[in-house]
This record gives structure tokens, C-alpha cells and sequence, in this order.
């Protein structure tokens, strides 16, 4: 275990603070706001000790330096309880790029349109269960899985993959969450069998690399040579869950917030060209990262405090995109503003979210779907917030309500 970070004697100490300690999505926020005001840059003991960012002028200038705000010594609070890195995202520049290059060769427009109409076949499959019994978890039951199926489609997994990846994923982002050691190994395990299968065929038969992600990274070179193929496997195996853990939470707190919006539920439903703006307002308003981190390369002075190399600085994303110095009424869904591309949800930089088009076009087909799918839906029960590094509803039971149902699903 790392030792228990060391911060300067003036480094305001917010211990108590909502923002570390509370999963309740309203309290973090009003914590947040609060913090961007009086003390935007904080030091807490919390997962072994980090600093806090929260404003979005300072998250954005340290997410745009990769030379000073590295990600090889920890890029997520809390680390990963093993200590592992992986590819690209534990990777700095020039390092990561291949990997990188690698990944978004596989990413391109007319292969994200080829994937389209797969994944709407998917969505609605996986919501027909929930419409048919009239409720269900947006985010277990329909989220986790219709994410899976993005994944299986993405690395051309085979289909029977998909069920397992959803069930794995899951137990290994709650294990993590929770630091449980011999339980995120053991699910760790199971994804690594799935990207040692995959790195082994794709090896033997390699596919069309704009087609195929596994055999992209296989063919990029660095100075010439081939990636190590351990860091290969660990680069997959990255892909694997890289998919699997915000979209379900998004799906959450976007239907909780079209349930108590009535109007804009029925807007969007009867007007789908709208949804591809509102995903990105929707990603701003509820994005669902808190815990990205950086170390420094060299002692640097923000805010009138010194951080020195060694202790994590969260890059607060959630707290960034409701900045009030960025966005006018930040707390509102606005999905007409000037500079809704100015959000961090998906990060910027050389770290910027890698799968971001393959992101927007999946969220746009499951909310499509659900609200084709649909007349109305509402909450029923109650929800369950995420812990670190996340943020926002996990488990979100629903009622759905299908006058017509059969008419949409055929």
C-alpha cells in the first residue's frame, strides 16, 4: 500500500466535505459549488490522500499540459488496488499515442455508421424485457447490457461474449469501487481471458484494421518494432470495460431527469433530430466522472499551494461542466447553449475520451430507443449513487408506460 500522501501545512483540508464523502449526486454538487468559490484547489486523507481541482479553467489548463500532469503514476482515484497500469490510459505521450492511433483508426465515421444499425437491433432487445413487465432498472438491466453489446460489436467479440462481459464488468467496477482487492482480481481474471482469446485469434487471423481494434494494435509499430504484446493484452483488456462503466450511469440520470421534465420527454420523443444536441447537454449536466487524476512531473504552485510529485490531483469533470464563470445556469438542461462544446464531459487533451464517437452514438441509439419505445416512463423506487471515481445513479427502477407497445417493437 502507498504511503499516506504529505501536503504542505497551508493546503485547506476539506475531510468533511461532501465532496469526498457523500455519493449523493445533490450534495456533491452543492459541495462543488461551494469549493469553486472559496477553495478551488483542496487536500484530502480520503483514498490515501489527493488534491481536489474544481474549477474549470484550472481542470481544463492541467488536462491540456501532459508534459507537467502525467497519468503514468496514477490516472483514477482510487488506483487500481494492485497497482497495475495499462495502456493508453496509465500510459503519457509518446508512449500512449500508438495506442491511441491504434484505437481511433478503428473509430472512423463510416464505420461508426455500419455499427448503427446493429446497435438499435440490440437496444431494443434488451429494453423488451422491461416493456414488457411495465418496469425494470434503466441502468442494470437495459444499461449494462445494451453497453455490453457496444463493446462485443466494437472488438468483434463473439455474440455469446456479451451477457458475460455485462456480469463481469459490473462486478469488477463494484469491486473496485469498494477496493476490494480479491474480488476486482478475480473478475480482472476473467477480462483478461476474454482479451488474451481475442489478442491469440486476431494474431493467427488478423481482420481489416479500420474494422478491427485487436487487429489495429497488432499491426501499429513503435520506432519500427511491434507493441509488446503483454501491454497489448493489457491495452485490450482496458477496451474491454473502457465502455462499460459511465454509459449505465448516464442512462440513469438521464431518465430521472426526463422523468421529472415532462415536457422535454415529450419534445425529444417527438422530435428525434434533437437528441444528438441533447446527449451533449445531458453529458455536461450529468457527467459521470469525479475521480480522473494526474501527478506532476515537478513541484508547481496553483492556488498559493505547492504540489509536489507523488500525490494525485483529481480533475473534477462533474465540477467543471457546472462552473458558473463557463456556463450560464449551469444547473439547468439548456440544450441551445453557444459553448455546450466547451463541456469537459469527456475529458480534453491527449487523454481526451478515446471511444467519445462510438460514446455519443451509443447514447443517442439507447435514448432514442427508450423513447420510441415508450409513451412515458417514471421513477419508481428508490436510486443508487455511485462511490469514487464515479458519479450519479447506478440503479434507477422505472415504470414504463407502452400504450401501442406492440406497434414500436415490430
Amino acid at each position: 500500500m502507498a504511503s499516506p500522501a504529505i501536503f504542505p501545512l497551508n493546503a485547506p483540508n476539506i475531510d468533511t466535505s461532501p465532496a469526498v464523502t457523500s455519493n449523493d449526486s445533490i450534495q456533491i454538487y452543492n459541495s462543488y459549488d461551494e469549493l469553486r468559490q472559496t477553495c478551488p484547489l483542496a487536500s484530502t486523507s480520503h483514498y490515501n490522500g489527493f488534491w481536489l481541482l474544481t474549477r474549470h479553467a484550472d481542470i481544463k489548463s492541467a488536462a491540456l499540459n501532459s508534459s507537467l500532469f502525467i497519468s503514468s503514476r496514477g490516472a483514477v482515484i482510487p488506483s487500481d488496488p494492485r497497482g497495475i497500469r495499462r495502456p493508453p490510459l496509465n500510459y503519457d505521450p509518446p508512449a500512449h499515442t500508438p495506442y491511441r492511433t491504434a484505437l481511433d483508426r478503428t473509430l472512423k465515421p463510416n464505420r461508426l455508421k455500419r455499427l448503427e444499425t446493429v446497435l438499435r437491433k440490440h437496444a431494443r432487445d434488451e429494453l423488451a424485457p422491461l416493456l414488457e413487465k411495465g418496469t425494470g432498472d434503466i441502468c442494470t438491466q437495459f444499461g449494462a447490457k445494451y453497453s455490453a453489446w457496444v463493446e462485443t460489436e466494437w472488438l468483434n467479440l463473439s455474440p455469446e461474449t456479451a451477457p458475460a462481459l455485462a456480469e463481469t464488468a459490473a462486478a469488477w467496477v463494484n469491486a473496485w469501487r469498494e477496493q476490494k482487492r480479491e474480488v476486482v482480481n478475480a473478475q480482472s481474471e476473467k477480462l483478461y481471458s476474454i482479451a488474451r482469446a481475442l489478442f491469440a485469434d486476431r494474431k493467427a487471423r488478423p481482420r481489416d484494421v479500420e474494422e478491427d481494434p485487436a487487429s489495429s494494435l497488432l499491426a501499429e509499430r513503435l520506432d519500427g518494432e511491434p507493441l509488446d504484446e503483454e501491454q497489448l493484452i493489457g491495452g485490450l483488456r482496458q477496451s474491454l470495460v473502457v465502455g462499460m462503466v459511465a454509459p449505465p450511469i448516464l442512462y440513469g440520470c438521464i431518465c430521472v431527469h426526463l422523468a421529472e421534465d415532462k415536457e422535454l420527454q415529450k419534445r425529444l420523443r417527438e422530435d428525434p433530430k434533437l437528441t444528438p444536441k441533447a446527449i451533449d447537454e445531458f453529458v455536461r449536466l450529468y457527467t459521470p466522472y469525479r475521480g480522473f487524476a494526474r501527478t506532476v512531473s515537478e513541484d508547481v504552485e496553483i492556488h498559493g499551494c505547492t504540489v509536489s510529485p507523488g500525490v494525485k490531483i483529481a480533475l473534477s469533470y462533474a465540477s467543471a461542466n457546472r462552473d458558473p464563470g463557463v456556463f450560464v445556469r449551469p444547473d439547468e438542461f439548456d440544450m441551445e447553449r453557444e459553448n455546450i462544446r466547451s463541456h469537459l464531459g469527456f475529458g480534453i487533451g491527449r487523454h481526451r475520451c478515446l471511444g467519445m464517437p462510438l460514446a455519443k452514438l451509443a447514447l443517442q441509439v439507447a435514448l432514442e430507443t427508450i423513447l420510441e419505445c415508450t409513451d412515458d416512463f417514471e421513477v419508481n423506487g428508490p436510486l443508487d449513487y455511485a462511490r469514487m471515481p464515479e458519479m450519479g445513479v447506478i440503479s434507477c427502477p422505472l415504470t414504463l408506460i407502452t400504450l401501442g407497445k406492440q406497434q414500436r417493437l415490430h
